[in-house]
C-alpha cells in the first residue's frame, strides 16, 4: 500500500496563489478531490505526480519526495486534464511510448494490454486526432495504466465520456482500488464523487475546505442555510403558516416573491405543500436560490 503524503503545502505564480497551506494524507482506495474550476486541483494533482515543484511544504510518495525522483515516477500513473497527445500518433503508439518511457520489458504486449482495459482495442491502430473526447480520455487514461502503477492521479477523467464508457472506467477504476491501488481523481461534479468515492477531500480557492467520509460531507453540505424563492396565489397568507412552522427561519416578501430561509432544507421541502393547503392558496413556482456548487464550497470553507 503506498501513501500520498502533503504537509502544509503552497504552491504559487508570483503573486497568484494557486494553493495555500494545504496538508492531507491519501491511502489505499479511491478519494474524491472535489471543488470549483479554478479551485487549485489541478495545482494539487501535478505537484503529487511530481510534475510541479512546491513553493513551500512537502509533497512525498511514501518517504520520498515526488518531486524529481525517478523511482517515484515508475509508481505513479497520471492521467492529465489537458489533452497531452500528439494527434499523429495511434492510440497503440502512444500507450508503446509511455511502455518505453517506463523501461517495460515488452511494451508492445503491455501497451495492448492496457488498451483492452479501456476497451479501445477497435480504435487502437487509427489516429488520436480522429477519436472522440472521450476516446482520447481513454487513450491518456490506458498510457497511465501500462506499467501498473502502485498510484493512479487523474484530472477530470471522465469528461467527454459517454455514460456507457463512465460505467466502465468507474468499474475498472474499483476493480483497481480493490487490488490495494492508491487511486486519486479530481472532479467538479458532485455526483461523479458520490458514485465513486467514500473519501472526499474538498478544495476551494486554494484551501482544504473539508476532508472525510463522503456521507459526513455531504451532510454538511445539506445542512446549512439554504434560500428558497416561491411564487403562491397569496405569499403572505403563505409565509404566516410557514412561519408557524419550526423548519423556516425567517421569510421576506419583495415583488411578488416569496423568500424562505432554513437550515433544514428536507424538512422544508416536506413542509411547504402542507402548509399550502392548510392556508388555501395554490404554490406556482419553489425553486432553491443557493444551490450552485460555488455556494456550497464557499459555506464549507467559512463555516
Amino acid at each position: 500500500m503506498s501513501t500520498l503524503k502533503l504537509e502544509k503545502v503552497s504552491r504559487w505564480y508570483g503573486n497568484v496563489v494557486a494553493v495555500n497551506d494545504v496538508s492531507f494524507e491519501v491511502g489505499a482506495g479511491i478519494t474524491g478531490l472535489l471543488g470549483p474550476n479554478g479551485a487549485g486541483k489541478t495545482t494539487l494533482l501535478h505537484m503529487m505526480a511530481g510534475f510541479l515543484a512546491p513553493s513551500a511544504g512537502r509533497v512525498q510518495l511514501d518517504e520520498t519526495p515526488t518531486w524529481r525522483h525517478a523511482e517515484v515516477y515508475r509508481a505513479i500513473g497520471f492521467v492529465p486534464e489537458r489533452e497531452a497527445v500528439y494527434p499523429f500518433l495511434t492510440a497503440r503508439q502512444f500507450v508503446t511510448a509511455s511502455a518505453r518511457l517506463q523501461d517495460m520489458e515488452n511494451a508492445g504486449a503491455a501497451a495492448s494490454r492496457a488498451i483492452e482495459m479501456v476497451e479501445l482495442g477497435e480504435a487502437a491502430d487509427r489516429a488520436i486526432g480522429g477519436y472522440s473526447k472521450g476516446m482520447r480520455q481513454r487513450a491518456k487514461v490506458a498510457a497511465a495504466l501500462v506499467h501498473d502503477p502502485k498510484v493512479l492521479i487523474l484530472d477530470e477523467p471522465f469528461n467527454g465520456m459517454d455514460p456507457r464508457q463512465r460505467l466502465h472506467m468507474m468499474d475498472l477504476l474499483r476493480g483497481m482500488a480493490a487490488d490495494g491501488r492508491t487511486i486519486l481523481f479530481s472532479s467538479h461534479i458532485l455526483e461523479e464523487v458520490e458514485r465513486l468515492s467514500d473519501r472526499v477531500l474538498v478544495i476551494v480557492a486554494g484551501r482544504l475546505a473539508a476532508s472525510g467520509d463522503f456521507r459526513k460531507i455531504r451532510r454538511l453540505m445539506t445542512d446549512r442555510p439554504h434560500r428558497f424563492t416561491l411564487r403562491s396565489s397569496d405569499n403572505r397568507r403563505l409565509a404566516r403558516e410557514l412561519m408557524a412552522g419550526s423548519e423556516v427561519d425567517a421569510v421576506e416578501l419583495r415583488d411578488g416573491v416569496l423568500t424562505v430561509h432554513t437550515g433544514a432544507y428536507g424538512a422544508l421541502t416536506r413542509a411547504v405543500a402542507p402548509a399550502a393547503q392548510r392556508a388555501n392558496v395554490s404554490i406556482l413556482e419553489m425553486r432553491p436560490a443557493d444551490e450552485s456548487l460555488e455556494s456550497v464550497f464557499s459555506y464549507l470553507v467559512h463555516r
